[in-house]
């Protein structure tokens, strides 16, 4: 059975709401076959990236920049998953108060790196999430299984 791995730094409520969206959305009971594994991104290890098949990310942005839970996710997992994750499907959502675009182009960089291939579009949210925003990350959560599930 594929598996979504969905890593995480969730230390807001507008971060949760998102989050929730994205766990909802890819859990949907339309997507079957596919396991859902969720990881706060502290916690999230090597293992975890290399047991699963697409890996959808969840990050605020915070002083232009990824959260340092995510950016230390990446220190500790990109050697060890480079060659044997390179072209698995990938999504993200990304939370900030006013400006995400250090933190987009951040995750772009590294996600390059790896070899990981946007399956999604990122969903970027600035300020309080609206429903709009938690119907896109939704979709992205839904999109992610649905693509793994075949």
């Amino acid at each position: 059975m594929p598996t979504l791995l969905i890593v995480h730094h969730t230390p807001s409520p507008n971060c949760q709401a998102l989050f929730e969206a994205v766990v909802s959305g890819a859990t949907a009971p339309e997507i079957e076959g596919v396991r859902v594994v969720r990881r706060a991104a502290l916690a999230a290890t090597a293992t975890d990236v290399l047991d699963a098949d697409g890996y959808l990310l969840g990050t605020p942005a915070n002083l232009g920049y990824l959260s340092g839970a995510l950016k230390h996710f990446f220190d500790q997992i990109y050697y060890p998953c480079l060659d044997e994750t390179r072209g698995r499907p990938f999504g993200s959502y990304i939370h900030g108060g006013s400006d995400v675009t250090g933190a987009a182009r951040a995750l772009d960089s590294i996600t390059t790196g790896l070899g990981w291939r946007r399956a999604a579009e990122p969903v970027t949210v600035t300020g309080t999430p609206g429903k709009a925003d938690t119907e896109a990350c939704w979709e992205l959560g839904a999109t992610l299984a649905a693509g793994l599930a075949g």
